[in-house]
């Protein structure tokens, strides 16, 4: 065989996007302020894009006249935008990002309580520590034996002169650890500090009983023994304490016949410890505020539902006419300066289509579904249809990854509230009429039967099947049952009351 190079030609089918085709597809993906930051990007960096203001033609042909006796615009493009004369009115100015201002968050919250008590450096040292190592939801999130570890730790690093005294540079014990963790489990808010749900519940019942003694005036030590005699007579201290496991599964028979008491007293025990808070720290969490402008408006006018762009905030854009007509005289620009410029024009043409093209795509996706659910609009949720992405670039005649794109992170505002535009997808189940309904509707169903149901009686899996079987849905217990813990709905034998 001889090796060597040969030429040749051969045909062959690729597939390549525009680069372009991308772009496009990323301003469809865009929620709204993502869109107007990105179009005010483009504003800056394109000379030919301009933006539309609501001015009269007599005003704009007077500005532009002011304009171009005051500035030579063939001279900017010409040496790359560097215009003489009074630069600070239309070079770019540096943009700076607003600063979300820090708030205090639960650390803060229990550092504060920390240095209001009298402590020494080491004590102060070790209650940090702890505080350090309590998580958003007000658990400690690590061992007490860990906590002395890394404490320990540090003292044998060297430059570390804080301690005075032989006493604070001894090793800390996990009886030290122990003792500042009951301080820091008195603090607000009650239940902080827990190692695990129980330990929260206890801390929080102990708080209660400890502020009813303390509306006598009287200073309650941890160790008091007539809030220890209260705490003993506290039924719901006590199943927590000694039941826990029973408690959190409902088996208040098992409960009743331990204590000696009906399963009625078990129950009115568990809704006082129902009230609690299991995740106390997220009070003093540091959440943002997470604001939702809707991208479309749907309006009822005249028996009608309308749909409208809530696209107000975005910047308008055409194209410059005065970068436009110094661009038609192509004799004055050569090399590099002609491709800039061709390609700045092209580029601002295609955005403006770009724009145009994705606020009729949005157009005809909401009023696809709107007019397929328009039972929704009317009655609510329950007569909500199953809708798939294929189905609206069917009718639309668009690429179901297009449909998916102006989807994606979009809401909408009805006269029914704010809603994701994935909110209207769902899958379906068959009736025995012919129709469909969507599995969101068969949820809101399962919801208002549990809300309706009996509490001596609760409704079981099989019971809400033939309910739904009764009104033509055919739907599996299996089926239910999911649906249900997708609700967060508890077994019937969990929501039996007594």
């Amino acid at each position: 065989m001889k090796t060597g190079l040969y030429q040749g030609t051969a045909l062959k089918q690729e597939m390549k996007i525009n680069p372009r085709l991308y772009q496009a597809m990323d301003l469809l993906y865009m929620p709204l302020l993502d869109l107007q930051q990105h179009l005010k990007q483009e504003l800056l960096n394109n000379p030919f894009l301009d933006l539309v203001e609501g001015e009269t033609e007599e005003s704009a042909e007077k500005e532009k006249d002011e304009e171009e006796d005051e500035i030579d615009w063939e001279e900017i493009l010409l040496n790359g935008f560097e215009a003489g004369g009074r630069r600070e009115e239309y070079e770019e100015r540096e943009y700076f990002e607003p600063v979300s201002v820090a708030t205090r968050d639960l650390a803060d919250h229990l550092h504060d309580q920390l240095t209001l008590l009298r402590l020494s450096p080491r004590e102060l040292l070790l209650g940090e520590e702890i505080i350090g190592n309590i998580g958003d939801e007000g658990y400690l999130v690590c061992s007490l034996e860990d906590v002395a570890t890394a404490l320990n730790d540090f003292l044998k690093e060297p430059g570390e002169e804080w301690a005075t005294s032989a006493d604070e540079r001894k090793p800390y014990t996990l009886a030290e650890a122990e003792s500042m963790l009951r301080v820091i489990q008195a603090f607000d808010p009650a239940g902080v500090g827990a190692r695990d749900l129980r330990e929260c519940i206890l801390l929080q019942l102990r708080d209660g009983v400890a502020h009813l003694l303390a509306r006598g005036n009287r200073n309650i030590d941890p160790n008091d023994l007539e809030l220890e005699e209260r705490l003993a007579g506290s039924l719901a201290y006590r199943i927590v304490r000694d039941y826990f496991d029973q408690l959190i599964n409902h088996r208040w028979s098992e409960i009743s016949k331990e204590l000696s008491i009906t399963p009625r007293d078990v129950q009115d025990a568990a809704d006082e410890v129902a009230k609690l808070d299991p995740k106390p720290g997220l009070k003093y969490g540091n959440h943002g505020d997470n604001y939702i402008i809707p991208d479309l408006i749907v309006e009822k006018v005249d028996e009608e539902y309308l749909v409208f762009l809530n696209d107000t905030s975005l910047p308008r854009l055409k194209l410059s006419r005065t970068y436009r007509d110094i661009a038609k005289d192509k004799k004055k620009f050569i090399g590099e300066n002609k491709e800039f410029i061709s390609n700045k024009l092209n580029s601002a043409n295609w955005m403006i289509q770009a724009i145009e093209q994705r606020r009729q795509t949005m157009l005809k996706v909401m009023n696809f579904i709107v007019d397929r659910q328009r039972d929704f609009f009317e009655r609510g949720v329950q007569y909500l249809k199953p809708l798939t992405l294929r189905e609206v670039a069917e009718v639309i005649d668009m690429h179901e990854s297009t449909v998916s794109r102006v989807t994606n992170e979009k809401f909408v505002q009805t006269p029914r509230g704010v809603f994701p535009l994935k909110f209207f997808f769902s899958s379906g189940l068959s009736t025995t009429s012919g129709e469909d309904v969507s599995a969101r509707g068969i949820k809101a169903q399962i919801e208002k039967l549990v809300s309706e149901e009996d509490a001596a009686r609760p409704l079981t899996d099989q019971a809400i099947v033939n309910i739904l079987k009764n009104e033509g849905i055919q739907i599996a217990r299996r089926t239910v049952a999911k649906y249900r813990d997708q609700l967060g709905i508890l077994s019937a034998r969990m929501r039996k009351r007594v």
